[in-house]
């Protein structure tokens, strides 16, 4: 397939210089394959369980109406390049002019798969600072016009923190973090992500054909449990049997989670060219996406028990170029830096803040009485629920009260380890012990904080303060300082909102 560029139509308004142009020749078939995705499963099950009834075929008449309006699509779709703006014209009943200004565009993201590369184009998108989707999608343009037309905005675009002349060569930025195979295996054990991909599948499977999943699973059940029988293995065999499949099903887990961590991480680079960075990803699907350093909004640095096994830490970050930015399955800026060590990833935070004030010296404790603010509601829970189900129906649901003590336990070492601290910049707290958590954001990226006091705070003298960042992920842990006396809490949020209203506007 030839590397053709998109083609120019010329604009009614007669300007040669002033052109539009097309999507690739064959935009329409990866616009038709993103359609039948949803359908594919059901159309899959239909071909090769179908009965051979006409009636069965009525589905392919809305695949030929959706390879249609992909044509139509192609035909109506065109962009086109002015001095401070992107034009987009689209639509193919309800037409539609787009006019998006270059200060607004963030984030260009550009997009491989197999098929991509097969015929050499890519997806591009056009994300803007709060955008809850992307300001224009492109599917697909040839590859030399993807990289032309994202060279295009970086060099026009008064929102980057250093000017970047059009014949700025990307090979010129400066790489930052490379994940090498055995990282992208550590990072799938870590990430334990595996489980994601069965449950999915198994969810689909029972969607599709309950019925007959329920028979297999009975089936399988029947077949382990008569082999055990037949082979009179004891009570103590059985359950060492039913030990080593859960063994083998959680090996199994890591096994797709190692998996999936290659095909979204092998190959990933950081680089920095000027105040912008630049992170490239994945095996089938390669991604590509930047993002100014100046929005970076909050960061979210997490050590777990695996991550001190292999001396890494994981850093995710919350950005105010789009909403799209912040999912990790439709950019790659979420997971800045995947996997570090931890001194590694004390230089790169450093790097980004452009402050000698990470990694922070001085932690500040909660409230004295933290853990019991902690432990009382969960307690409180298990133990109602213990004596209710001793009363309605067991008195061995009494055994639930053994996690109390556990509760006690954790709710004292949590307390021991959280903290909180601000410096002149930056503010951040601390929290667990076996899942260690830090969260840290520059004073003046704060969008909003509260005080907030429940019912047991009030008893205990206790407040916390909520802090609120552009592009905070909803599915993520709040950002909040817990369980501050109360008159520390008022003083640091009046602290707070006095540097947040001397600082420079953001923009």
């Amino acid at each position: 397939m030839t590397n053709e560029l998109a083609q120019p139509v010329t604009d009614s308004s007669g300007d040669e210089d002033d052109r539009q142009r097309r999507l690739h020749p064959l935009s329409w078939l990866f616009v038709l394959l993103v359609h039948l995705r949803q359908f594919a499963f059901p159309l899959i099950v239909l071909l090769f369980t179908g009965r051979g009834d006409r009636n069965e075929l009525w589905p392919l008449i809305g695949v030929a109406a959706l390879a249609v309006y992909s044509i139509f699509q192609y035909f109506t779709y065109r962009y086109r390049v002015l001095d401070d703006e992107l034009v987009v014209r689209s639509g193919v009943f309800q037409k539609s002019v787009r006019h998006i200004s270059f200060s607004r565009i963030q984030n260009v993201s550009i997009t491989q798969n197999i098929l991509h590369r097969l015929f050499n184009v890519a997806e591009v998108r056009l994300e803007a600072a709060g955008g809850a989707k992307p300001e224009a999608e492109m599917r697909v343009l040839s590859i030399g016009d993807a990289h032309e037309l994202e060279a295009t905005i970086r060099s026009l675009s008064r929102s980057a923190d250093v000017a970047i002349a059009s014949n700025t060569n990307p090979a010129d930025s400066e790489v930052l973090h490379v994940l090498s195979v055995m990282d992208v295996i550590k990072l799938g054990l870590i990430n334990n992500r595996g489980m994601i991909v069965i449950g999915a599948a198994v969810g689909v499977l029972f969607q599709t054909a309950g019925e007959a999943m329920g028979r297999l699973m009975k089936s399988g059940f029947n077949w382990l449990f008569g082999w055990s029988e037949s082979l009179h293995l004891g009570v103590i065999s059985t359950g060492l049997g039913v030990v080593f499949m859960i063994l083998f099903f959680l090996v199994l887990v890591r096994i797709f989670s190692i998996a999936l961590a290659m095909l979204q991480y092998h190959g990933f680079t950081l680089s920095q060219l000027g105040r912008r960075l630049t992170v490239q990803r994945g095996l089938l699907s390669r991604l590509r996406s930047s993002l100014p350093l100046r929005r970076i909004q909050a960061y979210g640095l997490s050590e777990g028990w695996l991550h001190r096994r292999f001396n890494k830490r994981s850093l995710k970050v919350d950005s105010a170029a789009g909403a799209a930015v912040n999912q990790e399955d439709k950019s790659p800026l979420r997971d800045l830096v995947p996997l570090a060590e931890p001194a590694e990833m004390d230089v790169l935070i450093a790097r980004f803040l452009a402050s000698d004030q990470w990694p922070i010296q001085q932690w500040r404790s909660l409230h004295r009485d933290a853990w019991k603010r902690e432990f009382i509601l969960p307690a409180l829970f298990f133990l109602l629920a213990g004596v209710a189900s001793a009363i309605f129906y067991d008195a061995a649901s009494l055994m639930v009260l053994f996690v109390i003590p556990v509760l006690f336990l954790r709710a004292k070492v949590w307390s021991a380890h959280a903290a909180f601290a601000h410096t002149e910049d930056l503010i951040a707290v601390r929290e667990g012990w076996l899942s260690r958590e830090w969260r840290f954001a520059e004073i003046s990226k704060l969008q909003g904080m509260s005080l907030r006091e429940g019912i047991l705070d009030r008893r205990f003298g206790m407040a916390s303060l909520y802090l609120d960042t552009a592009g905070a992920n909803a599915m993520a842990s709040s950002f909040r300082i817990p369980y501050l006396p109360r008159e520390q809490a008022s003083e640091l949020m009046a602290l707070l909102s006095g540097k947040i209203s001397r600082g420079p506007l953001p923009f």
